[in-house]
């Protein structure tokens, strides 16, 4: 399905009145969106450019996990941020990656208000529906004398897959799957991009803060027991520096910056909590 088109890409962009997105650039097949968009970058390509593709042979997530990359079928976008923050101040841009991608989830899955949302944020990188993966993060940044120079933001998003391979089958889902209609990878593209674009100025001036509550409202970790980077506990939720909290079984509280999380358990609903968990209920601050 040929539906990833550079020319309506752009056209949506400029309906929508967007801030970054151009150029857009858009491969039938490359190694990487990733990687095309950081040799863009270090070549001068300014803040939103964005590269797609139809397809990736060498797409990866985080610690260099392979991301399943067929044609036709998902969407693979990268973008070229130069945003004006210290390189301290980066690390929780994921999950404001992540809360952009929700976002647009729950509009393309006709979650509302009342309903509440359906797209969960898992820290630190990944956005679940239903308790399985739809779609990734990975943040790559390069630096020129100790200060940002650029910040590759790239997404995987699953669209159009009905099925997935043996190893994944049981834990990714895709919008098609969930009930999706009229999904057209052009349009997605362009609403992640507006949606990317809001939220980074907003992050960009205030940081972490003004997503702390619709963080600790997707929040599928919180209450979960867990092991991460050595670490086993309950996650307590994340903090304003965007680091996962847990509380150990002497209840001691350690914060974790980075690292991949392996539950015991089933992961939370947005919006509700898994019960009996320490900082169940508890809102961010």
């Amino acid at each position: 399905m040929n539906d990833l088109d550079p020319l309506r890409i752009e056209a949506e962009l400029e309906r929508l009145g967007a801030s970054i997105g151009r150029p857009v650039v858009v491969a039938p097949v490359t190694a990487s969106t990733n990687d095309d968009a950081r040799r863009a970058a270090s070549g001068g390509a300014p803040h939103g450019a964005s590269f797609l593709a139809d397809a990736q042979t060498q797409g990866r997530g985080r610690s260099g996990h392979a991301w399943h990359s067929p044609a036709g079928e998902n969407l693979y976008l990268s973008v070229v941020l130069r945003p004006k923050l210290a390189p301290q101040a980066l690390p929780p841009l994921a999950l404001v990656l992540g809360v952009c991608v929700a976002r647009v989830v729950d509009e393309l899955l006709g979650a509302s208000k009342a309903s509440g949302p359906r797209a969960g944020v898992k820290w630190p990188n990944d956005v679940l529906v239903d308790g399985k993966k739809l779609a990734g993060l990975l943040v790559e940044t390069a630096l020129r004398g100790g200060a940002i120079d650029a910040v590759v933001a790239g997404i995987g998003l699953n669209v159009h897959a009905s099925s997935f391979p043996e190893e994944l089958a049981s834990r990714a889902t895709s919008l098609h799957v969930l009930g999706g209609r009229g999904l057209d990878r052009s349009s997605i593209a362009a609403r992640l991009l507006v949606e990317i674009g809001r939220t980074v100025r907003v992050f960009e001036a205030n940081g972490l803060d003004p997503f702390l509550a619709e963080l600790d409202h997707r929040d599928v970790l919180r209450g979960v027991p867990i092991d991460v980077s050595g670490i086993s506990g309950t996650a307590a939720g994340i903090d304003r520096e965007g680091y996962l909290r847990v509380i150990t079984s002497d209840g001691a509280t350690h914060r974790i910056g980075s690292g991949s999380v392996t539950t015991h358990g089933p992961l939370g609903s947005p919006g509700t909590r898994v019960r009996g968990g320490p900082g169940a209920g508890e809102a961010e601050g």
